[in-house]
């Protein structure tokens, strides 16, 4: 009880979180490189999943790529995704999560790197339950991504919050969080390690949305 009268909103990320598209985004980033010539490693790539996609052709594949063919890349990359999209479902408790954050009494706000329409894409997989979000915003509505923490703060300016925590499953989250001031629990359904995720500064670790909503559930609390 004494963490609840303390947190009062949630930031969750998507890719990862609560949809399972982290292995597509990477086999759609790799397919679009190789469209115009060059092979980026698939675990390179998947490193950088969640990264905002204005920084991760550079991060990729050099500066120089990114001057050359950086918006080319960006523009391939979706048609890349739609060819996978029908693989992509919810995480394992992904709307379970989200309930247990409302029966909880938080407030729960969606960041996501990915531009609006594909943010409601991804969201329409979680069918009734993307309506237990109170608010989103998405890299549509920020100027930098992740790893800065302007996103989340973003989120954080559109509801009431005195204090919050981000949910996510990338080093990126944990980073963005951090940038912004606030923790970050993370999830492994986005295929990092614990250890990295620790590493990064992590506060708590979880195998699924659906372990973190039964230790909410057990303990009331997100961060202990």
């Amino acid at each position: 009880m004494a963490e609840r009268s303390r947190v009062d909103a949630v930031v969750l990320d998507l890719d990862g979180t609560l949809v399972d598209s982290v292995y597509a985004h990477v086999l759609a980033w790799h397919a679009a490189f190789r469209d115009v010539g060059l092979h980026v490693p698939t675990a390179r790539l998947h490193r950088l999943i969640g990264m905002g996609g204005d920084r991760l052709v550079a991060a990729a594949a050099g500066e120089a790529t990114e001057h050359a063919l950086g918006d080319e890349l960006r523009r391939r990359h979706p048609e890349r995704l739609d060819q996978l999209f029908g693989s992509i479902v919810p995480t394992e408790g992904a709307g379970d999560l989200l309930q247990a954050l409302r029966d909880h009494g938080l407030t729960v706000t969606l960041a996501s790197s990915s531009e609006r329409d594909l943010t409601d894409r991804l969201l329409d997989l979680l069918g009734a339950d993307r309506h237990l979000l109170d608010e989103l915003v998405t890299g549509s509505d920020a100027e930098r991504s992740k790893p800065s923490g302007e996103l989340v703060s973003v989120a954080l300016e559109s509801v009431d919050a005195d204090r919050a925590v981000v949910v996510g499953d990338a080093t990126w989250d944990v980073r963005a969080a951090a940038d912004a001031g606030v923790p970050c629990v993370t999830v492994l359904t986005g295929g990092i390690g614990e250890a990295e995720l620790l590493e990064a500064g992590a506060a708590a670790v979880h195998a699924s949305p659906a372990d973190l909503a039964a230790h909410l559930r057990a303990t009331g609390s997100l961060l202990g």
